[in-house]
């Protein structure tokens, strides 16, 4: 797949509260090569956002129980953690990209694999380049 090479460092997060969804998704990012964490919920996400630092990217959906539905979670880590990619996947077609923040993806569910692998692709660099590029300017 395009892009692998630069993404197979990365580390992403996927958070979604319907476990069979989450499960199949991470599977299917680990069968990549990719190293993936998961969570059911924003309380969840912000514990391991919290405690793993060099988390690339988040792929989360708007509809979840608790304090914070993906939209609310996704400018959650667009505030405290600027570096992370953020890709919010929701069938709920009305959503609205101005309520997303600036520079975050929405994938529409079902999504293709190829759609999601795009989406994965384009986005900023992963903190394992940035602290090559740190490590190669020093």
């Amino acid at each position: 797949m395009p892009g692998l090479e630069r993404l197979k460092h990365a580390i992403i997060l996927v958070v979604g509260d319907d476990a069979l969804v989450r499960l199949e998704l991470a599977d299917w990012l680990a069968e990549l090569g990719l190293t993936v964490l998961t969570a059911d919920n924003a309380a969840h996400a912000i514990e391991l956002l919290d405690s793993h630092p060099h988390i690339d990217l988040l792929l989360t959906d708007i509809r979840m129980p608790g304090s914070m539905d993906g939209i609310q979670l996704a400018h959650h880590v667009a505030e405290r953690w600027p570096p992370v990619t953020i890709v919010v996947l929701s069938g709920m077609l009305q959503t609205e990209l101005s309520e997303l923040p600036p520079g975050s993806l929405f994938v529409p569910k079902p999504y293709r694999p190829e759609a999601l692998w795009r989406a994965l692709s384009e986005k900023k660099a992963t903190t394992a380049e940035i602290r090559r590029r740190r490590a190669a300017a020093n």
